[in-house]
């Protein structure tokens, strides 16, 4: 785990009485995070908590109801280059003309304005980007043609392209096998521990992350628990965060939480995706 937190550096994000309504109901309200070079935060919650529309706030997408965020000391905008942004997997369509390279392009070029011509030294970062998440050997191949593990890998490279200082990482695991789940997160592991990135990571399943995690915000039911993993992956505060009976159970080395619904009551509609 990283030894982030020790007061040396500047806070990479800082969130303080932060509030969200949809409508007339409230995601969340009152929320302090500070988050610091290196330091992996998962955030955890059902669908319909909030926890997608946290990330598009501190991406400069989703006003707060209440409070501020900055980043690196800078109230919160859009196309901060301080930010890497690593969605879900979806699958792109197999007669996409796009090549891998041109994927990752997006990424280098992204930030400029009119069309995205090519400037000196852009190829070679691209092929470093490649090379840095093991995607340098299917450069050339058509994207649609690629397997889900395989165009993930090509998302995080993009995300990279500016080497960000923060990373927000939006359930980039689903829909991906086991093995590309470990590839895909020693990727985003190996940035934090390397160029000491912060990393805000939602996901559905900790077990894939728990041994890189420092802290987890568990989102529910309009309120929130933010601590360490043994101190938040409790029966007892989960079932008061819920106010339901939920228990957290150990099997091996994976950690089973039952109890919990997969959408809160009366909130299907607002699926994380579209928040």
């Amino acid at each position: 785990m990283s030894g982030a937190g020790e007061g040396v550096a500047a806070p990479v994000l800082e969130i303080s009485g932060a509030a969200l309504h949809r409508g007339d109901r409230e995601l969340w309200s009152g929320l302090d995070l500070t988050v610091n070079p290196g330091e992996f935060i998962a955030v955890l919650g059902p669908s319909g908590s909030g926890k997608t529309t946290l990330l598009r706030s501190i991406l400069g997408l989703q006003p707060l109801s209440a409070g501020t965020i900055t980043v690196a000391g800078e109230p919160v905008r859009r196309g901060n280059p301080r930010i890497g942004y690593i969605p879900q997997q979806r699958s792109i369509p197999a007669d996409t003309s796009m090549r891998a390279r041109d994927l990752v392009a997006l990424g280098v070029q992204g930030s400029r304005f009119g069309l995205p011509l090519p400037h000196r030294g852009d190829r070679a970062k691209v092929d470093r980007l490649l090379e840095s998440v093991g995607a340098a050997h299917y450069a050339e191949r058509r994207v649609g043609l690629l397997s889900g593990g395989e165009q993930q890998r090509l998302r995080v490279g993009q995300a990279l392209a500016d080497e960000p200082s923060l990373l927000l990482c939006d359930e980039p695991l689903s829909a991906l096998d086991l093995a590309n789940q470990v590839a895909v997160t020693d990727i985003i592991d190996r940035q934090r521990r390397d160029r000491e990135a912060a990393v805000l990571f939602v996901t559905h399943d900790i077990n894939p992350i728990l041994g890189r995690v420092d802290r987890i915000l568990y989102i529910a039911g309009g309120r929130f628990v933010l601590g360490t993993p043994d101190e938040v992956l409790q029966t007892r505060v989960l079932t008061d965060l819920y106010g339901t009976p939920v228990f957290v159970l150990r099997a091996g080395d994976r950690l089973v939480v039952v109890g919990v619904p997969d959408v809160e009551p009366h909130h299907a509609h607002d699926e994380e995706g579209a928040a």
